[in-house]
């Protein structure tokens, strides 16, 4: 009988204790979004197409049997959150890469290990990218012989059409969950819990209705904007020796109104469709709101 391959101890990746956990609880200088971040599948608000009881990506993720998926959607929707409830969940081990500061040889090794460690101990590994449309066809190359062979469980996160930035043979062998905006209801549930939250939140300051309302309105659906939204009006609170969140705060931090636009994806198309209907319609109002994004 063979002996299995013992995992090398070569990479620093295969190490224990080489990396931060992302279910690490965030410490309290970290940013208000990263500590507010879902502990739970039922903490997570928004998105509940994709994580109601018994849907699929749910079920797939609390029995453990999760496959090669891609998380599409606008930012601050939840993908990140997303994958560190899955690394919670998963006895696999999961490793996260970010497409900006990872190269070839970074995923080639993670892909290697994967294979290592299936063969030597029978262990999943979860492959978590962040970023992923901005890999080159090269690194995503790469990628394929660990996903068709199973050695490791991707989970890529983009905000682009991955029609148009992940290669066919890739995208072919991934299920695609596409996560939407967050309504301004979800926001405001997201800033409340913020509020209430001593031990995680904006340290115990209040908050007026109204200048949460107004945060959730100028955010976009975006929960991180949001959230960094609370924290600056919160510390300019604080630095003026008041204990509560007013509307003055809320709309000096969300002076500049968020706007999402990309500059080569869907947006851009909607954007400057938007702005020829209006200049056909002759509506000069729509048309310089619309040419201003």
């Amino acid at each position: 009988m063979t002996p299995r391959k013992q995992p090398s101890q070569r990479s620093s990746l295969f190490a224990e204790g080489a990396r931060r956990s992302p279910t690490e609880v965030p410490p309290k200088e970290a940013p208000l979004a990263a500590r507010m971040r879902p502990r739970s599948l039922d903490e997570f608000v928004g998105q509940s197409h994709l994580l109601e009881r018994g849907s699929v990506l749910r079920t797939l993720i609390e029995e453990d049997k999760l496959r090669s998926v891609m998380l599409v959607g606008p930012a601050g929707t939840g993908k990140t959150s997303l994958a560190v409830l899955i690394a919670r969940h998963t006895s696999a081990e999961f490793i996260q890469l970010s497409a900006v500061t990872s190269g070839v040889a970074d995923v080639r090794r993670v892909v290697e290990e994967g294979r290592e460690r299936l063969e030597a101990t029978g262990r999943r590994t979860v492959l978590f990218i962040d970023e992923v449309h901005r890999f080159n066809k090269a690194q995503q190359d790469v990628l394929l012989p660990g996903v068709e062979a199973g050695w490791i469980v991707l989970v890529g996160a983009t905000t682009e059409s991955p029609f148009f930035s992940i290669i066919r043979p890739l995208l072919s062998r991934t299920v695609l969950f596409r996560l939407d905006s967050l309504t301004e209801a979800d926001i405001r549930t997201i800033l409340d819990r913020a509020v209430d939250d001593v031990e995680r939140g904006i340290g115990g300051m209040k908050a007026d209705g109204d200048a949460l309302d107004a945060i959730a309105n100028r955010s976009e659906g975006d929960a991180r904007v949001a959230l960094n939204g609370l924290e600056a009006s919160a510390d300019r609170a604080r630095i003026a020796g008041r204990s509560t969140v007013t509307l003055e705060d809320a709309e000096d931090a969300m002076r500049q109104r968020y706007l999402r636009y990309d500059r080569a994806g869907d947006k851009h198309y909607d954007v400057i469709s938007a702005f020829i209907k209006s200049m056909r319609g002759s509506d000069p109002d729509a048309a310089l709101a619309w040419l201003a994004r």
